[in-house]
C-alpha cells in the first residue's frame, strides 16, 4: 500500500457528486454501466431498472432514479462501471495512463450512503489506485500480516497492489470514490502468445498402441518432438514479437474523439497559421514497417505515409501544439498543410481556439 497527497480540486474535477447525480438522473444510463451492492451482495438489476423505448425500439436495463434512490436510502451502494468509456475526464485520464504504462486500465466509481459498506473484505486481481471525491471513507487494508485503517478524503490517493485484501465504510456523510484498475499484462501472456502457434503445430496423432509396454520408445519419439519444438522456439524473433506486442496494444486502445465533429467542419479553413494541438490521451507512436514507409500508431487505427515525412511526424510527436507553418523547414507549405489536415481528420490533432 502507498499513500500520496494530491490536489483535491483536480481529483474532484474528475468526477464529482453532482456529476454522478447528473449521470443517474439526467441520462439514459443503463446496466451494466451501473450495478448496486449491499452488505457484500450485488442486488438484482430488476430492483433498480425499468424498460423504455427510443424511436419505437425497446430499451431495457434503464436506471430508474426513484427506485435506485430508495435502495440508497436503505444503505445500498451504487457502482458506476467502465467510466472510461462514457465520462470524458476519466476517458482522458485512463488513456494517458495506458499510453504511459502499456497496460489496460479501467475506472469505476462507488457511491455509498453514510455509515454503509458495499462489499465485505475482498481482494482484486489487478493493481488499484483509489481517490476520494466526496465525503470520507475508512478503509481496512490487510498487508504484512496486519491491518491498517486509512481514512480517505478528497486529495488523498491510495495504491493497492494486486491481491491486497481490503474493505471500506462511509463515515458521517455520503462517500464517493473512484478506482482506477490496472489490468497488468504478464510475461506468461507474452510468452504464451509467442509459443502457442508452435504448440498448435505439433502433430495431433495418437500415442502408439502398447506404449505402456515400451516407455523407452515413447520417450524417444517424445524427445524428437520436444527437440523440434525447442528449435522452433529458439528461432523466434524476439524483436519482431516485441514490436508486434507494442503495435497490437496501441492499436487496440479505445480513443475519444471529443471535438472531432467541430474539427471536421474546420478542415476547409485550415491554413498554415492555424494552431493545432495533440489530442490528449491519443497514442502517437512512430514505427518503421519497411519498404520506404513510416507508420503512425493512433490507437484504434494506424496511418502509413512515405518515410520522407518522418522528420515532420517526429516534430508533431514532440509538440503539444504547433501550426502547419512550423513544419515548413521540413516540408513544402502544401505538403505540411496536407499532412496536418490528415492528422486532424484521423483524430491525432485537434484545432485549438
Amino acid at each position: 500500500m502507498h499513500l500520496h497527497q494530491a490536489d483535491p480540486d483536480r481529483l474532484v474535477g474528475l468526477l464529482s457528486l453532482d456529476d454522478v447525480d447528473a449521470l443517474l438522473t439526467s441520462t439514459a444510463i443503463r446496466t451494466p454501466a451501473v450495478r448496486v451492492a449491499q452488505d457484500g451482495s450485488v442486488l438484482p438489476e430488476a430492483s433498480y431498472t425499468r424498460s423504455g423505448s427510443l424511436a419505437g425500439k425497446p430499451l431495457t436495463g434503464l436506471v430508474d432514479p426513484r427506485r435506485l434512490f430508495d435502495l440508497v436510502d436503505g444503505g445500498a451502494s451504487v457502482v458506476l462501471q467502465g467510466l472510461q468509456r462514457y465520462w470524458p475526464p476519466l476517458t482522458r485520464l485512463v488513456a494517458e495512463l495506458e499510453a504511459e504504462l502499456g497496460h489496460p486500465c479501467q475506472a469505476n466509481a462507488y457511491l455509498t450512503p453514510p455509515g454503509s459498506q458495499g462489499f465485505a473484505v475482498h481482494s482484486d486481481s489487478h493493481d488499484v489506485f483509489v481517490f476520494q471525491t466526496h465525503g470520507t471513507k475508512l478503509w481496512e487494508v490487510h498487508h504484512d500480516g496486519g491491518v491498517q485503517d486509512v481514512l480517505l478524503e478528497p486529495g488523498l490517493v491510495m495504491y493497492l497492489p494486486t491481491g491486497t485484501p481490503h474493505a471500506a465504510r462511509a463515515q458521517e456523510s455520503a462517500s464517493l470514490h473512484v478506482t482506477v484498475g490496472i489490468n497488468q499484462l504478464t510475461w506468461r501472456h507474452l510468452v504464451d502468445r509467442a509459443v502457442r502457434p508452435l504448440l498448435d503445430a505439433v502433430d495431433d496423432g495418437h500415442l502408439p498402441a502398447a506404449y505402456v509396454d515400451d516407455p523407452a520408445a515413447l520417450a524417444e519419439r517424445l524427445a524428437e518432438r520436444l527437440d523440434a519444438l525447442a528449435d522452433a522456439v529458439r528461432g523466434l524473433d524476439a524483436d519482431a514479437l516485441a514490436r508486434r506486442q507494442v503495435e497490437g496494444f496501441l492499436a487496440s486502445r479505445p480513443v475519444s474523439l471529443a471535438g472531432g465533429l467541430r474539427d471536421r467542419f474546420a478542415l476547409p479553413d485550415l491554413t498554415g497559421d492555424t494552431v493545432l494541438g495533440r489530442r490528449a490521451g491519443r497514442p502517437f507512436r512512430l514505427v518503421d514497417p519497411g519498404e520506404g514507409r513510416v507508420r503512425v500508431l493512433l490507437g484504434d487505427r494506424h496511418l502509413d505515409v512515405p518515410a520522407r515525412v518522418r522528420p515532420a511526424l517526429e516534430r508533431v510527436a514532440a509538440s503539444a501544439r504547433l501550426s502547419p507553418s512550423d513544419l515548413h523547414d521540413l516540408l513544402d507549405p502544401g505538403s505540411a498543410l496536407v499532412l496536418c489536415r490528415r492528422l486532424v481528420r484521423e483524430g491525432a490533432l485537434t484545432v485549438l481556439p
